[in-house]
């Protein structure tokens, strides 16, 4: 491998660290002339995706340019290179999968934004920003509204299922039974539960005592 600061050509390898979707090898290597290191990466070569770009023109689909998208989009928000790396490993074997070999740019911003959609809101805000060409505030708030409405939809799904129904526990939600174990009641119109009534008690009268027979004599 040759060495991006001095151009020579051999170099050792000082760690090698395998990407958690399996479909990249990183190498951590150390030249032997000039004694700097750098970073290569080793990956199954797939067979070429065209990419249809808006204008209708097409390229290679090139999966450094998707990663340097996301880099940019996740500056400043924690979010380490390998997991970028992880999602483009992703998302070139989701395109990899495809029958038809060609795929828009349309589809490419699509998956890019349902990976970054669980990792980090603010590169979804700003990797949608450029992809989809906002014009002005009211771009970026429809799209915080979207994205509000799909992170409360499993919590409002899951209050559905707690007590809107009154199937569970009412100190779960605003639509249980009340307190099972207190015997509070619930917010069902505030009614209490009926009274429950005891069955009367019937007097026990005594057993009669028997006369004890005589005992014979021998």
């Amino acid at each position: 491998m040759r060495c991006p600061f001095c151009q020579h050509t051999e170099s050792r390898v000082l760690e090698s660290r395998s990407a958690p979707s399996g479909h990249t090898i990183r190498r951590r290597r150390e030249c032997l002339n000039c004694k700097r290191r750098f970073t290569t990466y080793e990956q199954i070569e797939f067979v070429p995706v065209t990419t249809i770009k808006r204008d209708g023109s097409r390229e290679p689909f090139d999966r450094s340019k998707l990663l340097r998208g996301m880099v940019r989009a996740c500056e400043k928000t924690g979010i380490e290179l390998a997991q970028l790396e992880a999602l483009a490993d992703e998302i070139e074997l989701q395109l990899q999968q495809r029958v038809i070999r060609e795929v828009t740019s349309n589809e490419i911003g699509e998956l890019v934004l349902s990976q970054l959609q669980g990792l980090s809101e603010v590169a979804y805000i700003r990797f949608a920003s450029v992809y989809r060409k906002f014009q002005g505030i009211r771009d970026f708030v429809d799209t915080l509204n979207q994205l509000a409405e799909t992170r409360s939809q499993p919590e409002d799904s899951q209050t559905l299922i707690r007590g809107d129904h009154g199937t569970g526990p009412g100190d779960w939600g605003t639509g249980g039974r009340g307190n099972q174990r207190t015997g509070e009641p619930g917010d069902q119109g505030n009614t209490p539960p009926p009274p429950v009534s005891e069955s009367p008690r019937l007097p026990v009268s005594p057993s009669p005592s028997l006369p004890v027979p005589p005992c014979p004599r021998s």
